[in-house]
């Protein structure tokens, strides 16, 4: 008899995560999980913890089509597993999605229309959405957005100084990575309950990376705002910067904003300061000055920005990382410590160096803790969450 499971996509700037999902009792278990590094030749990982393949995928100019994610599937699927759904992470969604939803004809052109706010994210979900589609047009698909968490914010974290039009017209701050923050906030009222009704901020520093600011489990502010070009400095991304240099540089470097907005995503960053890599290992492994400032300019601005979301917050009890980075590399999390021990934060040097789950101190006045995010669970817990409520109605 086949087994029924739930598989999930998490379509990156720079990677597809795939989860794969035992629903058979109606909740969402892990069985399995899968990711295709991106670039000139993809590749496929994929497996359980103790048993990983590795294979090339097939060559082809349509990227994430239909090709590719039909290699995938019949790798993860094994020929006795039948899709009960598939899931998948979108970006942005804007001011009309607020909640996971039901992938429709209608839904994908709402999706289509935001990807002017997500130019490196949105066309890539839609495009693994239609591969899946044109693979089994039958399927049931949902979509589950990053910006739906941050909805709770209020209008003074939202709202840009700009004309009042343009921001009831979607010119504002939304956040992202809402869908990391969530399964954080969940995985923290389990854990700790002490601390998962307090004033946190969790920094989710990976190749893309932001912060957000929460108080009992729910989004008050956050570093990113209208796009994923904003907050801290991140890999090949410029992160917040003065208006004024933008319009310098349409003026002097780029003659469009194609070109300009290129260079703010790919040219920038780590990347940028370094001129040698965006990647964080490699600058920790590279003696060169300018690899140090690039990876000093980080941790000062992650700590800048953890302080202004204290603000937001009220205080701060508590301090996450999540992300490729905050979970493996203890020397980005002591060089945001050095800035922060005028707060109280204090890391135990074993702890941090070992990547254990609480970081903190015995005699720190907060407390930071080492939580793997696992956004291809909150993509499957909404998935049946709103294929339940679609049956009732």
């Amino acid at each position: 008899m086949n087994k029924e499971v739930g598989v999930t996509f998490n379509a990156g700037s720079s990677s597809l995560k795939i989860g794969l999902f035992d629903i058979g009792s109606g909740t969402a278990k892990r069985l399995g999980r899968a990711v295709v590094s991106l670039g000139e030749h993809p590749r496929l990982k994929y497996g359980s913890d103790d048993d990983i393949h590795e294979v090339d995928l097939p060559d082809s100019s349509d990227g994430l089509g239909t090709q590719a994610i039909s290699s995938v599937l019949d790798r993860l699927l094994q020929g006795d597993r039948n899709i009960g759904f598939v899931g998948h992470r979108v970006v942005h969604g804007g001011l009309i999605f607020k909640g996971p939803t039901l992938l429709t004809d209608g839904v994908m052109s709402q999706i289509g229309s935001l990807t002017p706010m997500a130019p490196l994210h949105q066309p890539q979900a839609l495009k693994v959405i239609n591969a899946v589609f044109a693979l089994n047009p039958s399927v049931i698909q949902t979509a589950s957005f990053d910006t739906a968490f941050h909805t709770s914010q209020c209008s003074l974290a939202t709202r840009l100084a700009i004309p009042r039009a343009m921001h009831d017209a979607g010119i504002r701050r939304y956040g992202f990575h809402g869908l990391s923050y969530k399964y954080i906030a969940t995985y923290l009222h389990k854990f700790a309950p002490y601390i998962g009704g307090a004033r946190v901020v969790c920094a989710h520093l990976g190749c893309g990376a932001s912060l957000c600011g929460m108080v009992d489990g729910v989004s008050i502010d956050a570093s990113m705002g209208f796009s994923a070009l904003d907050g801290i400095p991140m890999a090949t991304r410029s992160g917040t910067i003065d208006p004024g240099v933008l319009i310098h540089l349409l003026r002097s470097e780029f003659p469009d904003a194609d070109k300009l907005e290129d260079f703010l995503y790919h040219r920038c960053g780590l990347l940028g300061v370094s001129g040698i890599s965006g990647d964080t290992q490699a600058l920790l492994e590279d003696f060169r000055p300018a690899a140090r400032e690039a990876l000093d300019l980080f941790c000062y601005r992650i700590a800048g920005e953890i302080g202004r979301l204290a603000v937001s917050i009220g205080g701060l009890d508590a301090l996450v990382f999540t992300g490729g980075i905050g979970e493996h590399q203890p020397e980005i999390r002591r060089g945001i410590e050095r800035h922060l021990t005028w707060l109280g934060l204090s890391l135990n040097e074993a702890a941090n160096k070992t990547n254990a789950t609480v970081l903190n101190a015995k005699d720190s006045a907060i407390a930071a803790f080492l939580i793997p995010t696992d956004e291809e669970q909150v993509i499957a817990d909404e998935a049946l969450a709103v294929i339940s409520q679609h049956r009732l109605h």
